[in-house]
């Protein structure tokens, strides 16, 4: 990731380093638990009526 690159090479001495550095991975951590959440949700609710354009995609894949 962009910042452990800019860690790792210029070694930034900034106090608030520290939070930017983690940044990318709590962000990571939270799109991740966000996407596990949703897609159970979509996936517990009730299947889509005939004829819906999401049957036909699945359809043709």
């Amino acid at each position: 990731m962009i910042t452990a690159a800019v860690d790792a090479s210029l070694g930034p001495r900034a106090g608030w380093w520290g939070v930017v550095w983690l940044l990318p991975w709590w962000l990571f951590g939270a799109a991740a638990l966000a996407w596990t959440v949703l897609r159970a949700r979509e996936k517990a609710g009730p299947p889509p009526p005939p004829g819906c354009a999401r049957n036909d995609w699945e359809q043709a894949a």
